[in-house]
């Protein structure tokens, strides 16, 4: 498999990218393929650069079999556009922000994380950051199923030969 490398963005980078980061981390990792994907994530907003995530999100994530301690906030840099393949925002409005930071020889991919995602009525990745453990919950889920169909899209495009 050639290298991907890919980013999750998503506000603050305590929340839903965190998330994403650490399920598709332990997925790329149950496949033996952390040699070859790369794995990081960022926020748009710069309030929570060097904090944990939010001890929802950990709480949530450790329910599921997932470790998110070793994860720090950090703010999207103009250089993770030559860094990166894949950068995928949790939502529109991430997504319009990286768009007027990237520079126009960006060649990676710049999307919705939901758009790898199968059988979903939503194409957001909502915020729960205002809300309780429910908001967690489901943000977990929508990651789960976005990671699997990334994680198959990356091992069909990305295959050696």
């Amino acid at each position: 498999m050639n290298e991907a490398r890919i980013l999750f963005v998503c506000l603050g980078n305590i929340c839903r990218s965190p998330t994403a980061h650490g399920v598709f981390e332990q997925m790329v990792q149950a496949e033996q393929l952390s040699h070859v994907i790369t794995v990081d994530s960022a926020g748009t907003g710069d309030w929570h650069v060097g904090r944990a995530p939010d001890e929802r999100a950990v709480c949530a994530a450790r329910g599921r079999g997932y470790d998110l301690s070793h994860l720090r906030a950090r703010q999207v840099r103009t250089d993770d556009f030559g860094h990166f393949d894949y950068i995928l925002a949790m939502d529109r409005a991430n997504l319009l922000d990286l768009e007027r930071l990237a520079p126009v020889h960006f060649s990676g991919t710049l999307g919705l994380f939901l758009d790898y995602a199968s059988a979903l009525d939503t194409v957001e990745v909502p915020d729960p950051y205002g809300g309780g453990m429910a908001g967690f919950e489901q943000v977990l889920a929508l990651v789960e199923n976005a990671s699997l169909g990334l994680l198959e899209h990356l091992k069909t495009r990305h295959k050696a030969g």
